[in-house]
């Protein structure tokens, strides 16, 4: 198998103006208004909806590769970082501090240059004990010859089948110096640039792991170049953990074709564009939120109330039981039950249809539509 790095001419990357030019233009359109949309909201909406969309970028930034980590503790660390107070803070273990961190550095700092000591960086907060689940691994640094191939692979053992293998780590100083030279002089269209930038990195694979997740962060670095500001308003990582199973595959496809990646760019543009249709998902939630909180602003709520009322407005997860309340507030369940009585007396809750040791609450319809 031949892969794209291998052929001659690597790393010069061509692709078909003619044939990106009108979805470009659509989706260059469409991010101003969105841009401009957004920045004419309010403070307190405009920063709900960034906390929202760095939350979102975070979680699904790692799902992509299989890590499952806490909403709750996700979402205080940014609010901690951007300086919000949103009322119940939670401290966060080191794997969510350290992706919040690489995120925040690149989507607050994108004005910075891309260097090796950055990227190095990201790599340590990514990877605060030096271990990749159970396995050691080179931290803070390109990955080294003992590893061995890097090899992308999926099924069973001894019936692995490689997706892609990456170049030898002898090769990796000169590859990087490369592509951060590009990244840092040359200019075609930003978000073009977005999109090489991404397969660029990933197809280097210059570390032990978390490749995947330093490629969006730097194409959200370079997005973030493209509009200018540090507010950001929608999610490629969610978008992308959506369509998880074409992105692998469209990225298998280019890395084992050849220096054309028009298909690639294609369907970068087309992520974005939907990702952009997320960013109204998250206005709509942001809306509806201030609109419930004007609503009961004539209401004293006490600070679990407001905790467990604004995880409702999130999104929870599953159904609020008074066994919830009490472990997410770390009340008893005698305050927890008087706390939710005295929200569902004046209309905020309401008990849904399943009773007896199941019975759970919702938010009132009227108020959280």
């Amino acid at each position: 198998m031949t892969y794209i790095y291998e052929l001659t001419g690597w790393p010069d990357l061509r692709w078909h103006d003619e044939q990106l030019a009108q979805p470009l233009a659509a989706v260059r359109h469409r991010q101003g208004r969105l841009i401009g949309h957004m920045e004419a909201l309010g403070f307190p909406l405009r920063a709900e909806a960034v906390l929202h969309t760095l939350t979102e970028d975070v979680l699904k930034s790692s799902e992509i590769e299989g890590e499952m980590l806490d909403r709750e503790q996700v979402r205080s660390s940014i609010a901690r970082r951007l300086g919000m107070d949103i009322g119940g803070l939670i401290e966060s273990d080191r794997n969510v501090e350290g992706v919040v961190e690489m995120m925040m550095d690149a989507t607050q700092n994108y004005t910075r240059p891309l260097t090796v000591d950055r990227l190095f960086d990201w790599h340590a907060a990514l990877f605060p004990t030096g271990r990749s689940g159970m396995s050691r691994i080179t931290v803070g640094a390109w990955r080294k010859p003992e590893s061995g191939p890097m090899q992308v692979v999926s099924g069973p053992i001894s019936r692995e089948r490689i997706h892609y293998e990456a170049p030898a780590s002898e090769r990796l100083d000169a590859e990087m110096v490369r592509f951060l030279d590009w990244f840092e002089t040359a200019a075609p269209d930003p978000v073009l640039k977005a999109g090489i930038a991404h397969l660029w990195f990933v197809t280097v694979h210059p570390f032990d792991d978390g490749n995947g997740r330093i490629a969006r962060a730097i194409a959200d670095l370079a997005l973030a170049r493209t509009e200018g500001t540090a507010q950001r308003f929608y999610s490629m990582s969610a978008q992308i953990r959506i369509e998880r199973k074409a992105y692998y595959e469209m990225l298998e496809s280019t890395q084992k074709g050849d220096l054309d990646i028009t298909p690639w760019l294609l369907w970068f543009i087309g992520c974005l564009d939907r990702a952009f249709d997320g960013a109204e998902t998250i206005l709509a939630s942001v809306m509806r939120k201030a609109r419930f909180w004007e609503s009961v602003a004539s209401q004293p709520l006490n600070d679990r109330q407001r905790k467990i009322i604004n995880r409702l407005l999130d999104g929870f997860e599953g159904k609020l039981t008074n066994a919830k309340w009490a472990a997410i507030t770390k009340a008893s369940s005698d305050t927890a039950l008087r706390d939710i009585n005295d929200l569902v007396q004046r209309g905020v809750l309401v008990k849904d249809p399943a009773g007896g040791r199941s019975t759970s609450y919702s938010l009132a319809p009227e108020l959280s539509a």
